[in-house]
């Protein structure tokens, strides 16, 4: 069995002397693995670098075997992000959710590109990554089932005013209805909701004008639907990585918590 794909390179470990285990995210085959004979020589080293953008040669026995990879680089984005600073600790969070929570095998074409969007935006403009994040994982949610309602509130069918949203429900609700249970409630920054509206509704707030403080909520908003996925799917894989970009988000807005 074999196929070509495009992939956006997730994760990698060294397997034996030479060689070196890969997970990407492809276009049409979803998250795939396979093993690459000389990953660890001079020649694929510079290639195989996490972000990089891949044109794969899958070959296997049968799809369910680890397989082997032949690659090319079809875009090198990691050069960019090593230069970015706080944007290189989005672009890892980012991978390391995708190596997690998508399963091998599912095709998520509209995610593949988002990502590869993503990951050159964090390279061009890593000054807005903790918007560019909260975006894309607003997207992320709803790919793997666990999209966010944002269009209006739950309670009263309001679609002006929405700036909570329901921790079991997922949903939207408006500052009236949400006013007696407000410290049980998420907070809805403004920017998050436009962003689930579509991308012209999303481009209507200029990024300077979003607060550091609605960059947090934004982040604790997605990353609290992102934590119930995975109690229910993956209790035992933590997110390591994006509990420190929390950390230290948190300690460069002074903020006491992530």
């Amino acid at each position: 069995m074999q196929w070509i794909d495009s992939g956006i390179l997730v994760s990698l470990r060294k397997h034996g002397e030479n060689s070196v285990i890969i997970h990407a995210f492809t276009r049409d085959h979803g998250r795939a693995a396979g093993l690459v004979r000389g990953g660890v020589g001079r020649r694929l080293r510079g290639i195989l670098q996490p972000g990089n953008e891949l044109r794969l040669s899958w070959r296997g026995r049968l799809a369910e075997h680890l397989g082997s990879f032949t690659v090319e680089a079809e875009k090198t984005r990691a050069g960019l992000l090593f230069e970015a600073g706080d944007a290189l600790i989005a672009a890892s969070t980012a991978l390391s959710l995708l190596d997690i929570v998508l399963p091998e095998g599912e095709a998520h074409p509209a995610l593949f590109e988002a990502t590869g969007l993503l990951l050159d935006a964090l390279g061009d403009a890593p000054e807005h990554w903790p918007l560019l994040l909260a975006r894309w994982e607003l997207g992320l949610l709803h790919e793997i089932g666990y999209g966010l309602d944002l269009s209006h509130c739950v309670v009263t069918g309001a679609t002006a005013d929405l700036v909570y949203v329901s921790p079991k429900s997922g949903r939207a609700v408006s500052r009236e209805a949400g006013r007696p249970y407000h410290d049980r409630l998420l907070p809805l920054p403004a920017f998050l909701r436009r962003a689930a509206l579509g991308p012209e509704a999303a481009e209507a707030l200029p990024p300077d004008e979003i607060s550091e403080a609605d960059f947090l909520s934004a982040l604790r908003l997605t990353g609290y639907f992102l934590e119930k996925f995975m109690a229910g799917h993956h209790p035992k894989a933590q997110l390591a990585a994006r509990g420190r970009m929390m950390a230290a988000l948190a300690r460069k807005y002074g903020e006491n918590a992530p």
